[in-house]
């Protein structure tokens, strides 16, 4: 038997992580502030979702918008914030730090990894801005993450469809590559077909709600257990 294939659904508030879960999703990303592609939650909302929510919750790990540079003082606050949202028992992390010179940094990543464990963690979008892509995914995988998300470095996944080929290729197992950034029921038959990757990640979002759509949401997870 094929290993399961599976949904992840980004989630920006508590009323669309309950939308995920009810419609068939097997995991939520909890993030907040949508206009910027995605901020730490806070600990209020956290604790809502979690208390309401039975599928694995992963919450993201970033103190602001822009660039994934950080500096000390926001360093600081993302490990207090792993420690906090570790104490109310999600089940793992969305984060990713690089550099000034848009490489993957090494030591404050395998630091956050670090103070996650158990718990696992999935490199987020922050890959999609590196300058050599293979190399950063050997040390993504050496900073000891479990997944990583990516639109293989285009504006969404189908322009980014065959550098997510070779990343599945290249991970080999060793790591989990998740195609996410404009991934929808109506294109997820070609990036399924063209990566064979395990985990999607899309916000299933359709028009100008910032709410994901129940039924856009089945239509994935339909076309991830048939095709």
């Amino acid at each position: 038997m094929s290993p399961k294939r599976q949904l992840e659904i980004a989630c920006f508030n508590s009323d669309s992580a309950l939308i995920a879960q009810q419609n068939g999703a097997d995991r939520v990303e909890l993030c907040d502030a949508i206009e910027v592609g995605g901020t730490s939650p806070t600990i209020e909302i956290v604790k809502q979702v979690r208390a309401n929510l039975s599928i694995d919750l992963y919450v993201m790990i970033r103190p602001r918008g822009g660039s994934f540079v950080y500096s000390d003082v926001e360093f600081q606050l993302m490990k207090t914030t792993v420690l906090a949202f570790k104490e109310l028992k999600v089940d793992g992390f969305v984060f990713g730090i690089l550099d000034e010179n848009n490489r993957i940094d090494k030591d404050k990543n395998k630091e956050l990894v670090e103070l996650a464990h158990p718990l696992p963690c999935t490199f987020h979008r922050a890959f999609d801005e590196v300058s050599d892509v293979f190399q950063s995914l050997e040390e993504v995988i050496d900073c000891g993450f479990t997944t990583l998300l990516t639109s293989g470095q285009a504006q969404n996944v189908v322009d980014g469809v065959a550098v997510l080929s070779e990343l599945v290729k290249k991970a080999n197992n060793r790591i989990t590559i998740m195609p996410g950034g404009g991934l929808r029921s109506s294109n997820i038959e070609l990036i399924l077909k063209e990566t064979n990757a395990l985990f999607y990640h899309s916000s299933a979002i359709t028009g100008d709600s910032v709410i994901p759509n129940a039924t856009e949401i089945q239509d994935l997870q339909f076309k991830l257990k048939s095709l």
